[in-house]
């Protein structure tokens, strides 16, 4: 199956863009010091989606992770402030104005891993979105149901750049996804989860 072009990737980074916000939209006043992850809140999820949406344009401008690292806030409390959806969403339009220019998809981005061709890291981040829709949907009982196309992207991700040991820390290694298992719940178990 050939590789998407910038139109196809961008609509997936979009589509998994919407679907993040849709699960945050979703959160109650009282479920965000709720677990998601190991160590984390629910908004500890939201503000780490959060931070990785603002690197983005600087990253494409072709600055280091060195010069960008002061700039970009750390802390959950600094990174979602009072209203954590309105944080999300300011942050996940500014990267995805930074990913619109075809342009960028032919830049090599410096990212704390090394240099990254930009296309890998826009499908590093689709599918980033995608597995976390799922964790920050599981943590609060909402809809765990993922975009298929989505899905599938984040899948072709996998088989791509995960090792057999999924990425030390970043992606858990993979568990064994049931005899019979559908799409999402083997994409799930490659990052580690039980679907």
């Amino acid at each position: 199956m050939p590789e998407p072009g910038h139109a196809g990737l961008l609509l997936l980074f979009q589509r998994a863009q919407a679907q993040f916000t849709d699960r945050v939209d979703a959160v109650e006043p009282g479920e965000w010091e709720a677990p998601a992850l190991p160590g984390w809140s629910v908004a500890d999820l939201v503000a780490h989606l959060t931070g990785e949406q603002l690197w983005v344009p600087p990253l494409l401008a072709g600055e280091r992770v060195d010069d960008v690292a002061p700039r970009i806030p750390t802390g959950t409390g600094q990174l979602l402030g009072s209203d954590p959806l309105t944080a999300w969403e300011s942050a996940a339009d500014t990267a995805l104005a930074a990913w619109a220019d075809p342009a960028v998809l032919h830049r090599t981005v410096g990212l704390s891993s090394g240099p990254t061709p930009a296309a890998a890291y826009l499908t590093e981040m689709t599918a980033d979105l995608t597995v976390h829709a799922w964790d920050l949907a599981r943590a609060v009982g909402g809809d765990t149901r993922l975009d298929p196309e989505l899905v599938a992207a984040a899948t072709r991700y996998a088989e791509e750049r995960l090792g057999p040991d999924g990425i030390p820390g970043l992606v858990g290694p993979p568990l064994p996804a049931p005899p019979g298992a559908d799409a999402q719940t083997r994409l799930l178990a490659r990052f580690g989860r039980r679907g």
